[in-house]
């Protein structure tokens, strides 16, 4: 990995929503250019490339064959990141993937391995984990602030209409898509709840389809949980809930307690109270985030995607690894496919899988 502080030339494989995202947030980094965009669709590879005065080129191949490629984003649909992956790893390219990092822990894990045996860096992209008030929270929970965590809940309630799953016609599916609310829209919140409470051990859930119809996914779900440390905790998901509602997290423990509304910190209490947590909370609670993407998948910023790449180009010029490697956005998605699994067949489930 390099030792000193360069730029590093980007391309972008696959050119849906998320795309944009990457775009923007490359194009206001320090230290970082984009180059060019791929997708198979060669006048959308040249729609896109116009719009961001880059080059565009219809297959992936032509883009990681480039030698002024350094990284690569891939926005694959979510069961379609292993191909682009592993062709960007084998020519050399670090790779920052869309979550979740693929739909299977068999196809993830190949992509971990390929990456590792080229000797490229792997991220996942889960821009949450970049926001002050997580990382607040992250930072209590270890410093044992919370005392003995009791109860971690996370809460994805949203919103897509019909018109969502009929836009694209991987969207709903199992292949591609790998799941419905919990994999595709909560999986952000569910990896933050992981992260704060460690581990999942047990898993028993339900999952239904309510709201939609031709779409091979969930579309409401339910999970209870069991951490390593002995916490319980419950997952609720959904993307048939109208209008939908902000995501919510709550931990509790015998010694204090935090809850946020979209990301704002609505609870920052404890038995023992800090110089600053008065200031704290009205800082990051009066801020007013809305819903987000609970009703729509645009309504995000690229901020949270910029710190993530910044922090990937640190990587890169450190030779640590990335805020989210490959086997930290494992996590979230073996979580989730515990719950599937459960779902399906009407028993708990015991992790690791």
């Amino acid at each position: 990995m390099a030792s000193s502080k360069r730029e590093y030339r980007f391309g972008i494989i696959g050119l849906g929503m998320i795309s944009h995202f990457h775009a923007k947030a490359i194009q206001v980094m320090k230290g970082a250019r984009l180059v060019a965009v791929a997708s198979r669709d060669a006048a959308k590879a040249a729609e896109f490339a116009a719009q961001y005065g880059v080059e565009g080129v219809g297959s992936y191949r032509a883009l990681v064959e480039r030698d002024d490629i350094d990284i690569v984003t891939i926005c694959t649909p979510s069961g379609a990141h292993l191909e682009p992956t592993v062709m960007a790893a084998e020519h050399g390219k670090h790779v920052l993937c869309e979550k979740p990092l693929e739909v299977t822990l068999a196809r993830l894990d190949r992509m971990i391995s390929v990456c590792r045996r080229r000797r490229v860096l792997l991220g996942g992209i889960f821009p949450s984990r970049t926001s002050e008030v997580y990382q607040r929270i992250k930072r209590a929970v270890d410093a044992g602030r919370l005392g003995r965590i009791t109860l971690g809940s996370a809460y994805v309630k949203w919103w897509r209409p019909q018109s969502y799953y009929d836009s694209a016609a991987w969207r709903g599916t199992q292949k591609l898509d790998g799941g419905g609310c919990l994999m595709n829209q909560g999986i952000h919140t569910i990896d933050l709840l992981q992260w704060f409470m460690g581990p999942a051990v047990e898993v028993r859930a339900f999952t239904a389809c309510r709201a939609h119809t031709r779409i091979e996914v969930e579309d409401t779900a339910v999970a209870a949980i069991r951490f390593k440390n002995g916490a319980l905790g419950v997952i609720e998901g959904a993307t048939s809930v109208w209008p939908g509602h902000a995501k919510r997290i709550e931990l509790c423990g015998d010694r204090g307690g935090v809850a946020t509304r979209e990301d704002d910190l609505v609870t920052w209490t404890f038995a023992k109270p800090a110089k600053g947590d008065a200031a704290l909370l009205a800082r990051l609670g009066a801020r007013d985030t809305g819903k987000g993407g609970a009703a729509d998948p645009k309504a995000i910023s690229f901020v949270g995607h910029q710190r993530q790449f910044e922090d990937f180009v640190a990587a890169l010029n450190t030779g640590r690894p990335p805020m989210v490697d490959g086997r930290e956005g494992r996590k979230a998605v073996e979580l989730i496919l515990a719950t599937y699994q459960s779902a399906r067949t009407g028993k708990t489930v015991r992790l690791p899988l």
